[in-house]
């Protein structure tokens, strides 16, 4: 029997669950969600430490091994991505931030040179944030308190994360209360994307409200296999589901790939678009030509400055024997304590080089020896607190490619972090800043020792080679599938995320950007539905007609 629908949104991540959810509301369109994924209801994922029991290994989570990075002495190192309905929305530390004005004035000023460019500068997408988002304590220009999306503050504050907001303040940075408002730069509490200990994920945030609404179709364990292309449209999806039996669905309208910046460009490929000669030699036949597809992988890579306490403080052991017993009793009697927090509270955006430019590096303070798959073998865990710098504008580029014609495969993922000699310069700077923080003030009262990076030897090279050692994702992949403009052969798809030289299909996820923003993306990737539903339903008015 033939199934037929409005839309098919393939991934359930960020974006995905935006698009689908207002398509069906604004537009009342019939609409199928396919994710590969499991379902997003599980205590772990809903609570906000959750995370620390997730991020070393869990169902819910894919994880992409690198190739082998020759400028990190071989290191193969690993990108989680969400393996579940919200997709990172349901497993990150959930860090409520948008980048800054300036990286959206970058793609307005890349994409209002397309025949049929839509704005993408702050003050258009500011009005897709400001909807988007249900925050607790702000309502102004730059915030929406009546949006879906739960924004609060932290609803726990460990001494750590003063001491260390302090101690960043005794090093001449301001205090900043909101980084997603008048100025990125300084030092202060994030906001996250939860409601009283609760997860508000895309999935609750969109998807939940919907399930009773016969309009809107959702698949879980549905595995796309590839795109369907009939004479230059885009026309069905063929996936295959838990049981491995294979479905293919069909679309009257647009076809929208939200798959994240890793597995996007894998199903274009597989569905015939992407560079030729990488689609030859694995026996696919080319529909359309694009050879910036997997081309142009930006991350943000993160290195951690980490270092031993000399007093029981922090999270060390907080969710485990007694303790998590106790933690639990105050969360489920008088709901507060440690279970209302996800560890990183803390933050700071600072240029280490000229403290008067746009920040260059992002640091969260970690109230805990913070050890991930890589760190495990590597250091004991015990009482210390981690500070992990973040490079927020690298210019180091990878790539994504097939391994095989084999839709189970995994892609050949080489993100190149802290390959540009400037990129690796500015995160020896960023190591060095906050390796000082965490040695004097209020935080170095309470500082045995740093162990990573130790020194004594801080020379450029010393310190490099630590970056090369520890250097990871902080789960930030991007634009492989990019906007661009038109004449630009790298450009996959338009300014309203069309996939050029085929009907009918668009993307709408982190991998359609043509830069990363400086910030966390988990925002930005609900933008980016939200504004795909617009281009698809003709709410978005070309840029000719908008008022300036």
């Amino acid at each position: 029997m033939r199934e037929e629908f409005d839309h098919i949104v393939i991934g359930g991540g960020a974006s995905g669950c935006v698009a689908a959810a207002r398509l069906v509301t604004d537009g009342g369109r019939r609409v199928l969600l396919l994710e590969a994924g499991y379902s997003h209801h599980h205590p772990l994922l809903d609570m906000p430490p959750g995370i620390f029991k997730l991020i070393n290994g869990s169902k819910y989570m894919t994880y992409h091994h690198t190739v082998p990075q020759q400028h990190l002495n071989g290191r193969v190192h690993d990108i989680p991505q969400g393996n579940v309905l919200g997709g990172g929305t349901s497993v990150n530390a959930q860090v409520y931030m948008r980048g800054r004005p300036s990286d959206y004035d970058e793609w307005d000023q890349i994409l209002r040179t397309s025949n049929d460019g839509a704005a993408w500068d702050w003050s258009t997408v500011l009005q897709h944030f400001r909807r988007i988002e249900g925050n607790n304590r702000l309502s102004n220009d730059f915030h929406g308190n009546d949006g879906p999306l739960l924004v609060s503050d932290p609803g726990h504050v460990d001494d750590v994360s003063r001491w260390f907001v302090q101690s960043v303040q005794q090093k001449g940075e301001p205090f900043t209360s909101d980084f997603n408002g008048v100025t990125q730069r300084g030092v202060g509490f994030y906001q996250f994307m939860n409601r009283k200990g609760k997860r508000s994920s895309a999935a609750y945030a969109y998807v939940e409200p919907l399930k009773n609404d016969p309009r809107l179709t959702v698949r879980l364990r549905a595995a796309v296999q590839k795109i369907n292309i009939e004479n230059g449209r885009a026309v069905s999806v063929t996936y295959r589901d838990g049981r491995g039996v294979e479905h293919t669905v069909h679309s009257s309208g647009d076809i929208v790939l939200s798959s994240g910046a890793l597995v996007t460009p894998k199903l274009l490929m597989l569905s015939g678009l992407g560079p030729a000669e990488q689609l030859d030699s694995h026996g696919i036949k080319t529909v359309v030509d694009l050879p910036g597809v997997g081309r142009n992988l930006i991350d943000h890579p993160e290195v951690p400055v980490i270092s031993v306490a000399n007093g029981p403080y922090g999270y060390f052991r907080q969710g485990v024997g007694w303790r998590m017993l106790k933690n639990g009793l105050n969360f489920k009697l008088f709901g507060n304590g440690p279970i209302l927090s996800a560890g990183f509270e803390a933050g700071a955006f600072i240029n280490p080089v000229d403290r008067d430019a746009p920040p260059s590096i992002q640091a969260f303070c970690v109230p805990i020896v913070y050890l991930d798959r890589d760190l495990l073998k590597v250091f004991d865990d015990t009482y210390g607190v981690t500070i992990t710098t973040v490079l927020v504008k690298p210019k180091s580029r990878g790539f994504v490619e097939l391994r095989s014609a084999n839709p189970a495969d995994m892609p050949l993922v080489s993100p190149h972090l802290l390959q540009h000699p400037d990129d690796m310069q500015m995160m020896v700077e960023g190591q060095r800043f906050f390796r000082d923080v965490l040695l004097t003030g209020a935080l170095g009262k309470r500082i045995d020792k740093v162990i990573a990076p130790p020194g004594p030897d801080l020379s450029d090279e010393a310190m490099a080679e630590h970056c090369r050692r520890f250097v990871k994702t902080n789960y930030h992949p991007a634009s492989t599938a990019r906007m661009g403009a038109d004449g630009d052969p790298m450009a996959v798809l338009d300014a309203r995320l069309r996939v050029r030289g085929v009907d009918n299909l668009r993307v709408s996820d982190m991998s359609a950007v043509p830069n990363i923003n400086a910030g966390n993306t988990t925002a930005p990737a609900m933008m980016l539905g939200d504004r795909c539903a617009d281009f698809i339903l003709g709410l978005d008015r070309p840029a000719a007609a908008k008022v300036n």
